[in-house]
């Protein structure tokens, strides 16, 4: 087995580990709240976390998604430069936090850790990413559409902040499992009832 094959298997399979680490049910496990996936829209992500009233609790489940989204990629660039390999860590790490091994494969919608390995693969890409959530969000105070909105164009800031194939399908790829995870939000943007901040909705 050469060098580039051994990374390939263990590279992607250790992201997928480290991506199934739910932050939002170890957060709540750590200071005593309910299961996120027991409360409000069952979905063990920061949004959700919010609705037990702690903002600490939420932020950190925030911090933790993107940080293991952002590690699993530093991390695979420390051990090999092959960009197809990082671009493969990348998407597992992403479909780790989706469909958690640790967890019954019952993760979340994956906003946080697709930025993460966004930024892991592309500083520039994951920072305009994070900027339109972030301005979308202090706009309209509506999760869901701030995240539809940033992973949009999330694939456009990809192809133009690199040049790797490799990265912009992969960016394509989490945008599109993204949007596919939030297709029960985009039926109420629709209808007009989006979901709200100030009502913590689920993103």
């Amino acid at each position: 087995m050469d060098n580039n094959t051994f990374w390939l298997l263990l590279l992607p399979i250790g992201g997928y580990l480290l991506g199934s680490l739910s932050a939002a049910i170890i957060t709540c496990r750590l200071l005593g709240l309910p299961d996120p996936r027991t409360i409000g829209s069952n979905n063990p992500g920061a949004t959700n976390v919010l609705r037990t009233g702690n903002k600490k609790a939420a932020a950190l489940t925030l911090f933790g998604d993107l940080l293991k989204g952002l590690l699993a990629v530093l991390i695979a660039r420390l051990l090999t430069a092959d960009e197809t390999i990082l671009a493969l860590t990348a998407l597992a790490a992403f479909l780790g936090h989706l469909y958690p091994v640790f967890f019954g494969f019952k993760g979340g919608k994956g906003v946080a850790t697709a930025l993460g390995v966004f930024l892991g693969l592309s500083w520039l890409c994951g920072l305009l990413t994070i900027i339109t959530w972030l301005s979308m969000t202090w706009l309209f105070r509506t999760s869901s559409l701030s995240a539809l909105t940033a992973f949009a164009l999330a694939p456009v800031y990809m192809a133009l902040s690199s040049d790797n194939a490799a990265f912009l399908i992969i960016a394509l790829i989490i945008s599109s499992l993204l949007f596919w995870r939030h297709r029960s939000n985009i039926r109420k943007l629709l209808n007009g009832d989006g979901d709200r901040l100030e009502n913590k909705e689920s993103k």
